[in-house]
């Protein structure tokens, strides 16, 4: 076993007992690299990566192959989900050289950490005009001993330019609703009309460009987005038989995915089909809903409340082999489409009676592995799924699961100093929370109070923001670094805007501190918001659909502000009345309590509950019955 078998990540426990000396991220490889002068060679994938376990077994589990691995570098393996800041980092440079990037990604670094030469999957025998892995040491280590002044010069200025986005300065452009505008007429720009989703293919679940088209009244928009829900939901990278969204289509239609399930995906997806059902009835989206969040209960809640990260793509060494079928499986061969190794993908209508069949049968199969470390960042989008979900369904095992998991953040993923810790397994935490993770934890939080209407929560989202700003925020720039001030130093430091495939932490965040600004009148929030906005302002108008979260924090911005303030039970008929619209841009908060500057004064009303809305705290008189909540003298 290598220095991988005591760490707390799936993926480098995968590669334990590689013959390769692996190190974690961290300064005993640097140290050792220094020490050496060796070259680094940094390995970075996932548990659940399909071409991450191709590559390990044709050639991390060789020993020829290791042996030039050893001889020649030190070997550092990283788990992009733990550390997203040397994945960022890297990758930024990965696709500086080579126009593209994925994982596995390999990038070759001087001991001092910086990048010369990167690539991603590389076969063990030369293929399709790649060298082979051998080959490519070989040259790499032969280039490090003749050309070593070039090498190092040629690494510093990659490093310059890789730093220069994070220093980015922000727009002096007025952010106006035109900016919205032109976003739709890009996004619209590239909607593929035959089968939905934008761009081609390979297809990622663009939810959070949903959710911004959902925001837009305008023509064209809604069709955009409902032909692109009943794509993806037809079947194929959407599990018809067991509820839950693989991680993206290989082709156009959304037909053969790479079969990982992730929680961010479902975490995202199940909001835009909940959203699609409030606005437009149909009952389909409601039932896509239901599947998607039974599943992530069912597949990925752990024992200690927290939600697993991912299921694998592979069952024994086979890509798809749980969740495909052949036709004497009792499937209708109408419903089967093909894909490898003579089984198929189901597409079409399923019965209840069929899917129950199918699924229980299904369970009888060897099952693909699970990723079961708890990450803060994607159990904050999870929650916020389960808990709007929850309300709007009246789902009470629902409630539950938000509940465990609101209480695992600030519990088990939080430090006794009240920071968030980035990923739990098994008792063990592992290194500081990212942005993200404060981020997405904060909203989730705060969908969690309107769920339940418990104040704490609340309280704890803006906790959360307030050491967001503290820990993350560029007071020079303006927006947020990925990683904390304060903590390990890379060759450079990042600050991702684009929201794929989740939502960005900046973009994130400034939807956070916007709401929270409107609900205690904080003006501070609302600038560190607007200092995200004005970074991401000259790539709006170029690429909306890699920017749709931000463009839903800049709707939420210029929106006329709008609160509502409950008192009372949260499930009483008023409230659920003043709750059910698809509102995005209104802000609420349940009380009464003291201490929320949006529920002071509010109380009440003849010891019936009340609904109080406001615009800019100026209040209308409450409300205690649904039929006259939005009459207006």
């Amino acid at each position: 076993m290598n220095r991988l078998g005591t760490e707390t990540s799936p993926y480098l426990l995968q590669h334990a007992e590689n013959p390769v000396d692996w190190y974690p991220w961290g300064t005993e490889a640097l140290d050792r690299a220094r020490a050496e002068d060796r070259p680094i060679l940094l390995s970075v994938g996932y548990s659940a990566c399909h071409w991450c376990h191709v590559m390990a077994h044709e050639s991390f589990e060789s020993t020829t192959t290791a042996a030039v691995m050893n001889e020649h570098f030190v070997n550092v393996k990283v788990d992009r989900e733990e550390r997203p800041d040397v994945d960022a980092l890297y990758m930024e440079a990965t696709v500086s050289m080579t126009g593209q990037g994925g994982w596995p990604m390999t990038v070759f670094l001087t001991p001092a950490g910086e990048p010369f030469y990167a690539g991603t999957y590389f076969p063990p025998e030369p293929r399709h005009g790649m060298p082979s892995f051998t080959q490519l040491l070989l040259a790499v280590a032969e280039a490090w001993s003749a050309q070593r002044g070039d090498i190092v010069a040629q690494a510093k200025r990659l490093v310059e330019t890789v730093g220069q986005s994070a220093r980015a300065e922000p727009s002096r452009e007025p952010l106006t609703a035109a900016l919205l505008d032109e976003a739709v007429q890009g996004i619209t720009r590239t909607f593929d009309r035959a089968n939905g989703g934008f761009g081609r293919a390979p297809k990622f679940p663009p939810a959070s460009t949903l959710e911004f088209l959902l925001r837009r009244d305008t023509p064209g928009t809604l069709e955009m987005v409902t032909k692109t829900l009943d794509a993806m939901a037809a079947g194929g990278m959407y599990d018809l038989v067991g509820g839950g969204f693989h991680r993206y289509s290989v082709d156009d239609r959304w037909l053969v995915p790479h079969f990982e399930k992730m929680l961010y995906d479902n975490a995202l997806l199940a909001p835009a089909y909940l959203h699609a059902w409030v606005v437009t009835g149909e009952p389909r989206y409601r039932t896509v809903v239901e599947e998607t969040l039974d599943y992530v209960i069912r597949e990925l809640r752990l024992p200690d409340g927290g939600l697993a990260s991912a299921q694998d793509a592979d069952t024994n060494g086979v890509e798809g082999l749980t969740f495909t079928w052949t036709e004497d499986e009792g499937v209708p061969a109408e419903l089967l489409l093909p894909f490898e190794h003579g089984r198929s993908i189901i597409r079409g209508e399923l019965s209840a009676e069929l899917r129950a069949r199918l699924h229980e049968e299904r369970e009888r199969r060897p099952q693909p592995g699970l990723d079961d470390k708890v990450l803060a960042s994607w159990n904050g989008l999870a929650l916020a799924a389960l808990a709007e979900g929850a309300r709007r369904f009246e789902r009470a095992d629902w409630l539950r699961a938000a509940c465990d998991v609101g209480e695992f953040l600030l519990g088990p993923l939080s430090r006794g100093d009240g920071r968030l810790s980035r990923s739990w397994r098994e008792g063990k935490v592992s290194g500081e929370g990212f942005l993200d993770d404060y981020a997405n934890a904060a909203h989730g939080l705060i969908e969690l109070h309107v769920a339940t209407g418990e104040v704490r929560w609340l309280q704890e989202a803006r906790r959360l923001a307030l050491l967001a700003v503290e820990l993350f925020a560029d007071a020079e720039n303006g927006g947020f670094f990925l990683a904390p001030t304060g903590g390990e130093e890379l060759v450079a430091r990042t600050k991702g805007l684009d929201d794929n495939p989740i939502p960005s932490g900046n973009s994130m965040l400034a939807h956070v501190l916007l709401r929270l600004a409107r609900i205690w009148g904080d003006d501070d929030f609302e600038r560190k918001a607007v200092s995200v906005l004005r970074l991401a302002e000259p790539m709006l108008g170029r690429a909306p659909g890699a920017f749709g979260w931000m463009l839903c924090a800049l709707d939420l911005w210029l929106a006329p502000p709008r609160e509502i303030a409950v008192v009372g039970p949260v499930d009483s008929q008023v409230a659920r009345a003043a709750l059910a619209p698809f509102a995005p841009n209104t802000v609420v908060a349940v009380g009464p309590a003291e201490g929320v500057p949006l529920l002071e004064g509010k109380g009440l009303v003849g010891e019936q509950p009340a609904v109080y809305v406001c615009e800019r705290f100026a209040c209308h008189a409450p409300v205690t019955e649904p039929t006259s909540l939005w009459a207006r003298p």
